[in-house]
């Protein structure tokens, strides 16, 4: 059995679709129900925050996926995602399962130059300091022999309504409304996107294959391309002038007093006025991934996402 623990997010409803599709029986644990159309789905209530929870929901599990989300908020994340991790740790202990954590990049901090699996933690914002910490944990229970664990990580998203990908939110949407787009950061900096569908079918790779345990994979990502470059791909694709605004750490801070959310990207904004090159190479080798172009991505999403 395949468990889903924060089923119902936009990488964890591609992951559920790959595995419909491969007839693998699924668990859906969320706070919130989730409904799938599938004879060999259920769905579990469970808080992440609850052990006991978890581990009703985990039993019988092969393959543990950790895709969660929290709210935007370095307050929360520092007091609920190393209660979360550990739980889950000892919820894999307990089941004998694999696990695979789905992972960002904020543990390495501002990076001069390509982050790898290799690249050092040298976190620059709170949130980058308690990934890093959740990481360690993780990694420290594998190489203890106490676990079998994967960390997929991927960089910025796009391809979901999630509030939480500028690049749908600001630049995509504005586009389809024929609205100028909004960027943050510097757009002549360069920065790589992940397609939400790609990092889906990422991670149900690597749970289908046992040989990839005990180690961090970049998940499939396409080259890195300046701001200017990803604004002139989406409006010839949206068939609309660039046209966009840039907003600056200053505008960020004062937006986010008025929405703790936006607050959240404040400290993150390292991100978008320097070069963020993500390499995924080793994951494109290993498994013969082509990632989605950023054009093929942004016509599919103009096509088919409503």
């Amino acid at each position: 059995m395949h468990t889903i623990l924060g089923a119902g997010g936009p990488v964890a409803n591609v992951l559920t679709n790959e595995l419909i599709a491969h007839n693998e029986t699924i668990r859906l644990v969320s706070r919130k129900p989730v409904n799938v159309d599938y004879d060999k789905a259920t769905w579990q209530k469970a808080d992440l925050l609850n052990y006991n929870e978890i581990l009703a929901a985990a039993q019988g599990s092969t393959v543990i996926y950790l895709v969660a989300g929290l709210v935007y908020d370095k307050d929360i994340w520092r007091a609920q995602w190393p209660v979360i991790m550990q739980n889950v740790i000892n919820v894999t202990k307990a089941t004998g399962a694999r696990l695979i954590f789905f992972d960002n990049v904020y543990m390495y901090g501002l990076v001069n130059g390509p982050m790898t699996e290799d690249t050092p933690y040298h976190p620059s914002s709170v949130k980058g300091e308690i990934r890093a910490g959740i990481a360690e944990m993780l990694m420290n229970e594998v190489k203890a022999g106490n676990i079998r664990a994967t960390i997929a990580r991927a960089p910025d998203f796009y391809g979901t309504h999630s509030a939480n990908s500028f690049i749908d939110m600001m630049v995509l949407s504005n586009y389809a409304k024929k609205q100028s787009a909004k960027w943050i950061g510097n757009p002549n900096c360069k920065h790589n996107f992940i397609y939400v569908p790609d990092a889906g079918k990422a991670v149900f790779m690597l749970g289908q294959h046992p040989e990839s345990d005990n180690q961090v994979w970049h998940l499939p990502t396409p080259p890195a391309i300046t701001g200017k470059e990803f604004l002139n791909i989406a409006a010839r694709v949206y068939q609309v002038e660039p046209k966009y605004s840039r907003i600056n750490k200053a505008m960020l801070w004062l937006a986010g007093l008025f929405k703790k959310v936006i607050m959240g990207t404040v400290e993150m904004y390292y991100q978008y006025d320097h070069d963020y090159i993500f390499d995924s190479s080793k994951f494109e080798k290993s498994f013969n991934f082509k990632p989605t172009s950023y054009e093929d991505g942004i016509t599919e999403i103009l096509n088919y996402i409503p």
